[in-house]
């Protein structure tokens, strides 16, 4: 193990009545500068410190070295050299100031001077100002996101390991492709869902570097889902269903939306609120193994957008409460933009209906409608009362609710 304890080399010279540090055969290039620089630390600004060593180019280097730093070498009538430590004024670092608070993300807005740099670094000015205009705390924060982020580590699965692949799955026909439909138009919705994130991730200002961190986990959560839904929907064929026009046009709105908090609003608090009773409902009517993993793997991801994603508008609403006005009218330029579309897509509405009836006698179909239906009221009933945790009144949040896209998402 090396010896780290400080040089003894450093020491007063008696003859010269000064400090010394010797650098023996190392160069400047060669890491002699650390040892120059513990034997100034400690020296007052004027201080003499005399430098031996036996490299050739130390001379040449040195006073290289200590102009950049602030020093200056003087002559000797001995010849030795002579370093004469700067005042702490003269150095690079004179206007440096500190990037926010380390210990916490205290500051009301990042400036833009400080970059990429740690949160609580010391910033030497001069350096490149980038543009993250996604720089205010009330704009981007949420006080739960440092748990969020710490359990979405945790919570992470393979989907090579923690999904039965090889579980049988001996359906019919007409049920694996009402399967297949059903992940089909997941895939579309999760894509919408990994876009939106991904569009705004790189302007939060790094200084909030826990909403940077769960953003980057959310996109890669939306790839992965991506992932087991393609792979389920193409498990025993390569045909998948149907991507309908209104569906699309219906996640288009979500890409559209330029604010951040608004985006997250219409995304996590309504659209994919309303799909963890989606997906709920599917590992409950699952009919088989790997579809019901799928859904309850997906579940627990979703849960956590959707908690980031209420947690931070009902902090910006609290900074501002006239922010409500916003959402309200947001909800409204989307019913508008989409009324004209046909909703969710009557194959996949078919297809829930197949997988919660479960066989397919008219008893059962009618258990299906039944149940889908009952899926469609838990989804305006979690849609209100997420809405009434914003402030929104009963009656507000209803009539709110019931003008969520029929898209679900």
């Amino acid at each position: 193990m090396p010896d780290m304890s400080p040089p003894p080399s450093t020491a007063p010279d008696p003859g010269a009545g000064a400090a010394t540090v010797d650098l023996g055969a190392l160069g400047l290039d060669g890491g002699a500068h650390l040892l120059l620089d513990h034997a100034l630390a400690p020296l007052p600004p004027g201080t003499r410190l005399v430098v031996k060593g036996r490299d050739p180019a130390l001379a040449v280097h040195l006073r290289v070295w200590a102009r950049a730093r602030g020093h200056r070498v003087d002559p000797s009538s001995d010849g030795k050299l002579v370093v004469v430590r700067g005042s702490a004024n003269d150095d690079r670092w004179r206007d440096a100031a500190r990037a926010g608070d380390a210990r916490a993300a205290t500051a009301t807005r990042a400036d833009a001077r400080w970059g990429l740099a740690a949160r609580g670094a010391l910033i030497e000015s001069g350096g490149p100002a980038p543009r993250f205009d996604l720089d205010d705390h009330d704009v981007v924060w949420a006080d739960i996101a440092p748990q969020l982020y710490a359990q979405a580590l945790a919570g992470q699965w393979d989907p090579a390991t923690s999904i039965p692949w090889d579980a049988a799955t001996d359906l019919s026909p007409e049920v694996e492709a009402a399967v297949v439909q059903v992940m089909t138009y997941l895939i579309e919705n999760e894509q919408a869902a990994l876009t939106v994130p991904a569009r705004f991730l790189g302007r939060v200002h790094p200084h909030f570097r826990e909403i940077v961190q769960l953003l980057a986990v959310q996109v890669a959560d939306e790839a992965r889902h991506v992932e087991v839904f393609t792979r389920r929907a193409r498990l025993h064929g390569d045909t998948l269903g149907v991507s309908g026009a209104g569906g699309r046009a219906s996640l288009q709105s979500l890409l559209d939306e330029p604010d951040f908090t608004l985006a997250l609003f219409l995304l996590s608090v309504l659209g994919e609120g309303s799909f963890l009773n989606l997906l709920a409902f599917l590992e409950r009517h699952a009919p088989d193994p790997v579809t019901a993993a799928i859904a309850h793997l997906v579940l627990q991801d979703e849960a956590r957008h959707v908690a980031y994603g209420l947690a931070h508008v009902e902090l910006a609403v609290r900074a501002d409460p006239s922010l409500r006005a916003s959402l309200q009218m947001a909800i409204e330029r989307r019913h508008d933009a989409l009324r004209d579309t046909a909703g969710l897509n009557q194959a996949v509405h078919d297809a829930l209906t197949v997988l919660a009836a479960g066989a397919w006698e008219p008893d059962a179909i009618a258990a299906g409608v039944t149940r889908v239906r009952t899926l469609e009221a838990e989804m305006d009933e979690g849609r209100r009362r997420r809405l009434a945790r914003l402030g929104y009144s009963t009656d507000d949040a209803a009539a709110l609710s019931a003008l969520h896209t029929r898209n679900f998402m």
